[in-house]
């Protein structure tokens, strides 16, 4: 999952409903297993399945015309609810590189972006203009530039800057998680604990 981030364009899963909590992208019952693999098999499992595990029909991602789509288009506030990352684990998981909302839980945002998940907070005027777009053509595709912080509706030219933390965009762009960044960062990190205690050593 720890894919470089620079440009992306794609075509966008729809999904246009308000209040997307994590008990929906992916369902209590999932949770004891501790893995990330597989996750991705039972994103939105209520809404794709019926109870003998067969596709519901009018389930945005049983369409297939939306298969090979990295770009999720949900509602304002999307990712609600419990803290848990397996929701992140799941978007991922199924192949989702990007969500675009109007408005994201604090604490799912975070964790799609220590997995590998870019969400961009786009305006409602914005949101609901890419909704028509997607529905007029869904084969539209949207551009989300990370080095340049900008999400485009190719449809119509339209465009937004969004905002990320400095930090988690530097992990994104350079494929690192926080270990990683650690680990890549330790030769500076013993060079400036050295100088601390040179620096004390000095003060005595």
């Amino acid at each position: 999952m720890k894919q470089k981030f620079s440009i992306i364009t794609s075509t966008c899963v729809p999904l246009p409903l308000e209040n997307v909590d994590t008990d929906q992208i992916i369902p209590a019952r999932f949770l004891k297993a501790t893995d990330k693999a597989g996750f991705g098999e039972n994103l939105f499992r209520d809404w794709r399945f019926d109870k003998e595990g067969n596709p519901i029909a009018d389930f945005v991602l049983n369409n297939h015309i939306y298969q090979g789509s990295v770009i999720l288009v949900a509602g304002r506030n999307f990712g609600s609810g419990s803290s848990r990352e397996h929701a992140a684990w799941a978007i991922a998981g199924y192949g989702f590189r990007v969500v675009i909302s109007s408005f994201f839980a604090d604490i799912h945002k975070n964790n799609e972006l220590n997995n590998f998940v870019l969400p961009v907070q786009v305006s409602e005027s914005f949101l609901q203009e890419l909704f028509q777009s997607i529905e007029a053509d869904p084969k539209a595709e949207v551009e989300v530039d990370l080095p340049r912080q900008t999400v485009t509706n190719k449809s119509t030219g339209r465009q937004e800057h969004f905002d990320i933390n400095g930090y988690k965009k530097l992990c994104l762009i350079n494929g690192l998680d926080d270990i990683d960044f650690l680990v890549q960062n330790q030769q500076r990190t013993i060079e400036w604990e050295q100088r601390e205690l040179e620096a004390k050593r000095q003060e005595r």
